[in-house]
């Protein structure tokens, strides 16, 4: 692989020189990622750790961008402190896609590029965490991995949408035909939670300990939600031992935070530029990153207090905090940005109606009904908030914000709107949210550029959109994912409303109408 050169040198390399920019000249001087060539490697920092030292503790499912730009990063600080080297990471994937990036880790002997970008910085790190990545598929293989006493901890980010919760009821669906199936074959389960389930089963059968669970994604309660989700498949294979695994299993709460995008061509391409490594999936994130976990490991955790993770008694107040204004925000500036033809987050704040839409919302509506959280101002969270959703190094897409709105609106935006409901509390602005959510999934921006499918559910979400065009009311219908705020007046008036102005009038001036208090 070679990448553009200019003539001012950016880095020394083995009597040559990288170079950043673009020229007529290409160099070829690139270092493609792996344990040989680490040595060589001068412009990102290296485990200072080897290798051979680590053995595995953590089986983790859903080894994507989000897991090795923030799991796996405060393990590596902890690595390279010369400690908890009995808590490397193995991979582990349920679905077809997650053998692609399994070849791809596999390629560079399970090493990963961090790329943390801030507005005037840039540093890149390569983790050395995780040593091994079973085959997707493979349930045997990945049930006696589970089996292994050594393994201590199963985490888990498979995102919102992974957890088969019932939107409207924010429940486990035992009736999902992936849960049925997995019920069928215990032995053979194609699920997370099948496979969780059947690793404690071989260890109790074993007469060992259980290992805990521990959901790294964003979901309220996410420490509940995965033992629901455990011990309602359990439910359906034995009511015994559905008991025993609420009985014997830990499921610690969990608040995670790190903004970190998709990988493009854009992001391998700027690793190659910058700091001359070929990495086939880069991370790219921003500095940020926080942690807040419940203290409930009885087989034992890393010491990651010692990197920054906060251990508390109750995550709730964090949890509310970071999924109401962050994934809030996100969700607030999503869908009018992309139906104005942003691509970029940090663009979308560069607009001066996006921004002032953002902060409206959460200074009026969402934050008032955000619990207190120890030591922490809400206002100077949204700052921060609004400083990180600006960087224009981090690259997010809009439309990785506007992603699976069906999972999303659910948890980030109706409880907001739902208890505002309750109190009798103005929620014109959420219900404008949602307005827009529902303009979008009729899949064409203002401009009349096609909207291409952005959610699990988007043949169902386009036909409603195209209903509630001339009857608003079609798109509440939807009661899996609205629940009780369907049937709430003043909800249904204001979107009514809402999405009204919204066909009639377009984005911006729905926006205009909205900050100038005329919707």
């Amino acid at each position: 692989m070679s990448f553009p050169r200019k003539r001012e040198p950016l880095f020394p390399c083995n009597g040559g020189s990288r170079f950043r920019g673009y020229d007529s000249e290409v160099y070829l001087d690139m270092t493609k990622l792996s344990v040989a060539t680490l040595p060589s490697i001068t412009t990102a920092a290296r485990p200072a750790y080897s290798r051979d030292t680590l053995t595995p503790g953590i089986v983790h499912f859903g080894v994507g961008n989000f897991h090795r730009a923030h799991q796996a990063v405060y393990l590596d600080a902890l690595f390279n402190r010369g400690e908890g080297h009995d808590w490397a990471l193995i991979g582990a994937g349920v679905r077809e896609a997650d053998e692609a990036m399994r070849q791809k880790l596999m390629g560079q002997d399970w090493l990963t590029t961090v790329v943390e970008q801030e507005a005037d910085s840039s540093s890149a790190r390569i983790t050395g965490v995780m040593i091994d990545y079973l085959k997707p598929g493979d349930s045997a293989a990945v049930i006696a991995r589970l089996a292994d006493p050594a393994i201590r901890i199963v985490s888990l980010t498979i995102t919102e949408g992974g957890y088969y919760i019932d939107p409207a009821s924010q429940k486990f669906d035992p009736t999902h035909p992936d849960i049925v199936y997995d019920a069928a074959n215990p032995d053979a389960p194609k699920t997370a939670f099948g496979l969780i389930l059947a690793g404690l089963v071989a260890r109790k059968n074993a007469g060992l300990q259980p290992f805990t669970v521990m959901s790294c994604d964003n979901i309220p309660g996410n420490g509940h939600v995965t033992e629901n989700a455990v011990a309602g498949l359990a439910r359906l294979v034995d009511p015994a031992l559905a008991e025993w695994v609420k009985t014997s299993v830990a499921f610690p709460n969990g608040m995670v935070d790190r903004i970190t995008p998709a990988t493009s061509d854009r992001e391998k391409k700027l690793l190659a530029e910058n700091f001359g490594i070929d990495d086939s999936w880069p991370v790219f994130c921003e500095n940020f990153k926080q942690w807040v976990l419940e203290d409930n490991f009885p087989a034992g955790r890393p010491a990651l207090e010692k990197v920054g993770v906060q251990f508390v008694p109750d995550v709730a107040p964090y949890e509310h905090m970071k999924i109401r204004i962050l994934n809030g925000g996100h969700a607030t500036i999503a869908y009018p940005a992309g139906l104005m033809d942003i691509h970029f987050v940090h663009e979308a704040m560069e607009h001066p109606l996006v921004s002032a839409f953002l902060r409206k919302i959460e200074t009026e509506e969402i934050i008032p009904v955000v619990p207190p959280v120890p030591d922490t101002d809400l206002h100077d969270y949204l700052a921060l908030c609004e400083k990180r959703f600006a960087n224009p190094k981090i690259g997010d897409t809009i439309r990785r914000l506007a992603l699976d709105g069906s999972n999303r609106q659910p948890k980030f935006i109706i409880p907001s709107a739902l208890d505002r409901a309750n109190a009798d509390h103005s929620l014109t602005g959420l219900a404008l949210v949602s307005a827009f959510w529902c303009r979008y999934c009729y899949g064409t921006t203002d401009s009349g550029e096609e909207i291409a499918q952005n959610d699990p559910s988007w043949d169902r979400l386009t036909a409603q959109s195209r209903k509630a065009r001339e009857n608003p009311a079609a798109w509440l219908e939807m009661t899996d994912i609205y629940g009780d705020l369907a049937k709430a007046p003043s909800f249904v008036a204001a979107f009514t409303k809402s999405l009204n102005h919204i066909w009639k009038n377009g984005t911006e001036a729905t926006l205009q109408a909205y900050l100038a208090d005329r919707l």
